[in-house]
């Protein structure tokens, strides 16, 4: 059995998504993948055994990625204001200073036959369980999970992935967005 290296493995994902994002899903090929990655197709194989898994385990982990960033900024010590924009800004910077790898997952999760092989994220069912003990300490209106996700990851994404806002634009309109969010959720 071949060993496994860190940064070939490495490699193949950034790879991976630089083609994902100019050929698509269907115009990448593990001979592709290897090439960009400067690795022969039998290495990929010693990491993954299918495309169809190395997409699964590349979205896993970089929505793992995700959920860590945006828990990891947010704590019950903040009063409920901050908590909301917290989780919303914290998306957001993740959004901005993670492009590829966000575009990535967003074309994943757009993909029925794609994500529904996926098991449930641990880090999405961290956060519906916060958004649980938020309602059930009457921090935020008893909406239903869908809709207070929805109400934040869209309005969000569409602002951060806007190019033709400038950096400045897209701030304020952040803002702006913060504050209906906070206005519609809070109690």
């Amino acid at each position: 059995m071949r060993k496994r290296d860190d940064e070939k493995e490495k490699s193949i994902k950034e790879a991976v998504i630089k083609l994902i994002l100019a050929e698509g899903f269907h115009g990448t090929s593990i001979s592709k993948i290897a090439k960009m990655a400067g690795v022969s197709p039998a290495t990929v194989y010693t990491y993954f055994e299918s495309k169809e898994i190395m997409l699964q385990v590349i979205y896993r982990e970089y929505s793992e990625e995700i959920c860590h960033f945006v828990l990891s900024r947010v704590h019950y010590g903040m009063d409920e204001r901050q908590l909301i924009e917290g989780l919303i800004r914290s998306y957001y910077d993740y959004i901005e200073e993670n492009q590829e790898i966000f575009s990535f997952i967003d074309q994943f999760s757009n993909s029925p036959s794609l994500v529904g092989g996926c098991s449930e994220i641990e880090g999405f069912f961290k956060i519906k369980m916060m958004i649980t003990d938020l309602k059930q300490r009457e921090i935020i209106k008893d909406y239903h999970h869908e809709n207070v996700l929805a109400m934040i990851v869209q309005p969000v994404k569409s602002i951060a992935v806007s190019s033709s806002k400038t950096k400045a634009e897209r701030a304020e309109l952040l803002n702006e967005m913060i504050g209906m969010i906070q206005d519609t959720l809070l109690m």
